[in-house]
C-alpha cells in the first residue's frame, strides 16, 4: 500500500499539489485553513476531493479549523457537494475490498482534538476526563490512528519553548494499543519520522514554523501485514 501523509497545509494546498506522486492513500492530518472560514474550507474540500492520483483521501480537521468545529451541518453540505473524499471526525474508514474479512481491512481512524491550546478549535483541558474520553473512542484494533497534535514524546518539541507539548493521555491511549502507524501535525518544527519498535510516528506538516512549503510530502511503501515500510522519493 503506497501512502502519503501531508499536514498543516493552511490554505497553501495548491503549492503541495505538484509534490503529490500518487498512490493508494492520501492523508491529510489537520489545520486545512488558516482561520476555518467556511470559503477557505470549501476551496480545501473541493482541491482535495478532485486530485486524482490517489484512491483514497482522508482528512480531519486541526486547531485552525473553526469552522468545522462550529459549522458542521455547511461542512457536511460541502462534503456533499463535493464527493471523493472522507472527513473523520472521531470517525473510522475502512480500506479493503468487499469480500475481505473486517480483520482484514485496514482501520483508519481520525480525530481532531488536542490539549488545549491557546483559544484555537477542538480544544480539551490537558489533563480532563473529556479529553481521555476521546482518546479512549479509538478502536483497539486500529491500524493507522491520524490526530491533529502529537503524543507526549514522539515528533512534538517546540523550539522557542524548549519543551515537548504532545498529549499525555495520546501518549498513554497509544502505548496501550498500539497503532501501526500514528501520522499527525500541529508541531511544525517536529517534522519527520521516527519508529518505536511498534508503531510508524509522522509529523507530516508540509510548511515551516514561518509556513512557508519547505518540507515535503511523506510518502511510504507499507505492508499492512507485517508492518514494514519503506519511504519513497
Amino acid at each position: 500500500m503506497k501512502i502519503t501523509f501531508i499536514s498543516d497545509t493552511h490554505s497553501k494546498h495548491n503549492q503541495v499539489t505538484s509534490s503529490l506522486p500518487g498512490g493508494d492513500v492520501l492523508i491529510h492530518a489537520g489545520d486545512i485553513s488558516n482561520k476555518g472560514h467556511r470559503s477557505e474550507i470549501q476551496d480545501f474540500i473541493k482541491w482535495f476531493s478532485t486530485i486524482e492520483n490517489y484512491t483514497h483521501k482522508i482528512f480531519i480537521a486541526g486547531n485552525h479549523d473553526f469552522g468545522c468545529q462550529d459549522e458542521v451541518l455547511a461542512v457536511e453540505e460541502l462534503l456533499r457537494l463535493n464527493p471523493g473524499s472522507e472527513y473523520l471526525y472521531d470517525d473510522i474508514f475502512l480500506i479493503g475490498d468487499e469480500s475481505d474479512d473486517y480483520d482484514d481491512m485496514v482501520k483508519v481512524w481520525g480525530s481532531p482534538w488536542q490539549p488545549e491550546f491557546y483559544n484555537w478549535a477542538f480544544n480539551l483541558p490537558r489533563q480532563g476526563a473529556e479529553l481521555k474520553a476521546v482518546w479512549n473512542m479509538i478502536p483497539s484494533d486500529v491500524d493507522i490512528l491520524v490526530t491533529h497534535g502529537p503524543p507526549n514524546g514522539h515528533l512534538d518539541y517546540v523550539d522557542y519553548a524548549k519543551q515537548n507539548v504532545g498529549c499525555e493521555l495520546l501518549r498513554d491511549r497509544i502505548d496501550l494499543i498500539k497503532p501501526k502507524i500514528h501520522v499527525f501535525g500541529h508541531i511544525h518544527s517536529s517534522y519527520g519520522y521516527k519508529f518505536d519498535g511498534t508503531t510508524h510516528f509522522f509529523n507530516a506538516a508540509v510548511l515551516d514554523e514561518r509556513y512557508n512549503f519547505t518540507q515535503k510530502p511523506l510518502t511510504v511503501e507499507w505492508d499492512p501485514k507485517t508492518n514494514e515500510l519503506n519511504f519513497v522519493e
